[in-house]
């Protein structure tokens, strides 16, 4: 197992992604964040975009996951959909690049993707909506397969995170990675019991926004239940 690996094994990596164009959504906040959450017990990172991981890097070097987000009129597909994305990722510090695995038209062939990552000498993780997307990344040499990507490609989203996904990727041979709404400890540790190697956390960390809207909307009763 690669150290970068060994070094995130049985650990949380948090997810410091700003909402976009909120109040936090700044290089210099999103390194705070970066920080706070290692300071908490966070072994690894998960950035996105150039300018943040930028930020993140000059004052850690834990293992980083770095993706970038782009909105495309010809394609669903939107987290690092182009080779020269994650070459700019490799280049300010990514040691993971982490990509859209899904079987959808795609700009990009993921064979041409994985093989610009690999070739500079870093990770390759693959964000899963199913284990034949999993199946696909690690044949083709991906290291780690995340369940990301499950309750995303249209049609409601579940309240809770995909633990059938993240036993079947485990299954796959590759480092597993719960992620998805792990919104609560106790999901974490279910994870964990299901198969992965490690288990990324967002929202419920570094998404004021998202947390105060939870208990907001608990009291105005625009939800059933106030316990996440």
């Amino acid at each position: 197992m690669p150290s970068i690996l060994e070094q995130l094994s049985s650990g949380l990596i948090v997810s410091c992604q700003p909402v976009i164009g909120g109040p936090l959504d700044r290089p210099e906040i999103t390194a705070a964040f970066a920080l706070a959450a290692l300071d908490g017990g966070a072994c690894g990172l998960r950035i996105e975009g150039v300018e943040n991981l930028k930020a993140v890097r000059a004052v850690t070097k834990v293992p980083v996951i770095g993706l970038i987000k782009e909105d495309l009129t010809d394609s669903p597909v939107r987290i690092t959909p182009f080779p020269t994305q994650a070459r700019a990722l490799i280049e300010a510090g990514a040691d993971i690049v982490a990509f859209d695995a899904t079987d959808r038209v795609r700009p990009e062939p993921i064979s041409r993707l994985i093989a610009a990552i690999k070739s500079a000498g870093v990770l390759a993780m693959a964000d899963c909506s199913s284990v034949e997307d999993g199946r696909r990344a690690a044949d083709l040499g991906c290291e780690l397969l995340g369940s990301t990507m499950s309750g995303y490609l249209g049609g409601p989203i579940p309240d809770g995170p995909d633990l059938e996904l993240v036993t079947a990727l485990s299954g796959c041979g590759r480092f597993t990675v719960a992620e998805g709404r792990y919104q609560r400890p106790v999901d974490a540790v279910r994870a964990q019991k299901n198969g992965a190697d490690a288990v990324v956390v967002g929202s419920a960390i570094s998404r004021p926004e998202h947390i105060t809207s939870w208990f907001a909307d608990a009291l105005t009763g625009r939800t059933k239940t106030g316990d996440r």
